[in-house]
């Protein structure tokens, strides 16, 4: 897949395409039938399969300092919407600039103009341009004007009639509910990111941790997770069972929150190296513990506990068993 930051000029070859619009935060079920329709759509006309979103997300720019709620940064995105099997990622920058194009400018100047869009495809929801004014009816109308077909994928729901959605994902993170995160997602819910120096208490203790900012990540529920642990090398990323905390480390005086997690059976130095910590299973909420010998037992018992949850057949999917390490 070819990622391209920008709308206009791009190869001959990467235009008029079948394009999946949308934030697509997450990537999750939802996303996908949106994003696959447009494959599909693509795949049968001989044409590039495309899709469009937007960086930053815009409710960064319209709601700057606010309480972090990214699911996927931009290359966890990337990576997901590439793992689908579209030809081409067209980010948007967005700024405030670039929100005040009215719907119909956004739709001239970016799908027809810089994409070239043969079919457009989005969500049931999608709300564009300044204002939000632009919806999918818009794109149906335009779209006999302009010249491109046009597909809206209803809401999709699951086996519980529950309606995919980002916002609902946030929720269940945020109260301690990564299963059902995971049942939206598709796949467990991971955190990425660089391994970064902490102040080595872990290791005194005998659980070495690998310590990773969460940044502009939702913060899920402060405590104790079973989590599975991506570690990169040459044989490809290799899946480990691990124990994590998401907290602030109340017992020492901690106060940025941040993740620590504990992989099991591993000796190896990740400091500096990007990780994935999937959240599989929520043990038990953070708690200030009498001491260092009170907190040593209750991470012993933590990592019994994470290494039964995670040995149950149902805990961690087959593809990410399949690469254990």
């Amino acid at each position: 897949m070819r990622l391209f930051r920008h709308y206009r000029g791009l190869p001959a070859e990467m235009t008029g395409s079948a394009v999946a619009v949308g934030n697509f935060d997450g990537v999750h079920r939802g996303h996908q039938m949106v994003i696959r329709e447009a494959g599909q759509l693509a795949r049968a006309a001989g044409i590039p399969w495309a899709v469009l979103t937007f960086e930053p997300h815009p409710r960064q720019v319209f709601h700057p300092g606010g309480e972090p709620f990214r699911l996927s940064p931009l290359d966890v995105k990337a990576r997901r919407i590439a793992e689908l099997g579209a030809d081409l990622l067209v980010v948007v920058p967005f700024d405030q600039s670039f929100a005040k194009l009215s719907a119909r400018d956004f739709i001239e100047a970016v799908l027809v103009q810089g994409l070239r869009a043969r079919h457009v495809v989005c969500g049931h929801d999608f709300a564009f341009g300044h204002g939000r004014k632009g919806t999918p009816e818009l794109l149906l109308w335009l779209g006999d004007e302009f010249g491109f077909d046009f597909t809206c994928v209803a809401e999709v729901k699951g086996d519980d009639g529950e309606a995919y959605s980002s916002t609902r994902i946030r929720e269940f993170l945020r109260a301690g509910r990564p299963g059902d995160a995971a049942r939206m997602l598709g796949r467990p819910y991971e955190i990425e990111g660089e391994v970064v120096a902490g102040d080595r208490r872990g290791r005194l203790l005998g659980f070495p941790t690998a310590n990773v900012e969460l940044g502009e990540g939702v913060r899920p529920a402060r405590g104790v997770y079973a989590v599975r642990v991506g570690i990169d090398g040459d044989g490809g990323r290799r899946w480990h069972d691990g124990v994590a905390n998401i907290g602030s480390r109340p017992t020492v005086g901690g106060e940025t929150v941040r993740l620590e997690a504990h992989v099991f059976d591993f000796a190896g130095d990740l400091y500096g190296r990007t990780i994935a910590v999937q959240l599989i299973d929520f043990l038990r909420p953070e708690k200030k513990f009498d001491g260092l010998a009170a907190l040593q037992a209750q991470i012993a018992a933590d990592c019994l506990e994470a290494r039964q949850r995670l040995a149950r057949p149902a805990a961690v999917p087959e593809m990410r068993r399949a690469s254990q390490g």
